[in-house]
């Protein structure tokens, strides 16, 4: 049985103020992949680096209070590769990923585009780049875990207001196109969707944090374990974790077999 959990913290000191790991102690999973953690190395306490006896491996970005993911884990993996190969966004802190016997596990932050037109081209250039990294990834032949914020509402049940979302980031139809070929085509499994094909309001992840949108559940699911066949088919239960607010994001908890 592994447990792992996916958590975008929008700050990891504001997320630990909240009482993040106070949480996280309670569950005992495995594995938690984290994202935004919004601090530089030095920003990181003891309590951050290695909560409750866990191992962290972390990528920041080199601008401060921005991006930056890592991976939490009981075990010390057997080895840790940060960042994907990229430049532009290996620099702003996106990636890592911890292989343990024949699985890894990837903690990602992909770019949102909601900002600007210039970020919203800066995300179709990661999903250009990021896609044959997935590819090959699929073809090492190893069990995967990729967990994160991926920053794209996939289909009309993934998200409220999806009608007039349309021409909005994370839910335009080149970013619902392309996460449909990396289950198509590529052969990645969308874990919580494999468990809970119809689920609507229960199923989202983030909330605005405009107007009333987490107290309407006017949200969007937008954190995603995204996994290949083997391990992701040997998922058995998957939640998503509202009773306390660390960020503007729900954790995602998925069991795996």
């Amino acid at each position: 049985m592994t447990k792992i959990i996916s958590a975008n913290l929008n700050g990891i000191r504001s997320a630990a103020k909240k009482g993040f790991f106070e949480w996280m102690e309670k569950e005992k999973p495995d594995v938690v992949c984290v994202q935004e953690l919004k601090a530089q190395e030095a920003d990181m306490t003891p309590d951050f680096l290695n909560p409750h006896a866990y191992h962290g491996h972390f990528h920041y970005a080199e601008k401060k209070g921005y991006s930056g993911v890592g991976v939490y884990s009981k075990k010390q993996p057997d080895a840790v590769m940060i960042g994907f190969g990229c430049q532009e966004f290996d620099d702003e802190g996106r990636y890592v990923r911890c292989d343990f016997g024949n699985l890894s596990v990837i903690s990602v932050y992909c770019p949102s585009g909601s900002s600007s037109p210039e970020r919203q081209e800066a995300k179709f250039r990661f999903m250009d780049a990021f896609f044959p990294h997935l590819q090959a990834l699929i073809a090492e032949g190893r069990e995967i875990i990729i967990c994160g914020d991926w920053n794209i509402a996939h289909k009309e049940i993934d998200l409220k207001n999806w009608k007039s979302n349309q021409k909005n980031s994370g839910f335009l139809p080149e970013e619902r196109a392309w996460m449909t070929r990396l289950f198509d085509e590529q052969g990645w499994l969308d874990v919580y969707r494999h468990l809970h094909p119809e689920t609507t309001g229960d199923a989202y992840t983030w909330w605005s944090n405009r107007g009333q949108a987490w107290a309407n559940n006017v949200g969007w699911r937008i954190d995603y374990h995204v996994a290949t066949g083997g391990i992701g088919k040997k998922a058995h239960s998957a939640s998503i974790y509202k009773e306390q607010r660390f960020s503007d994001h729900a954790p995602l908890i998925i069991h795996y077999k």
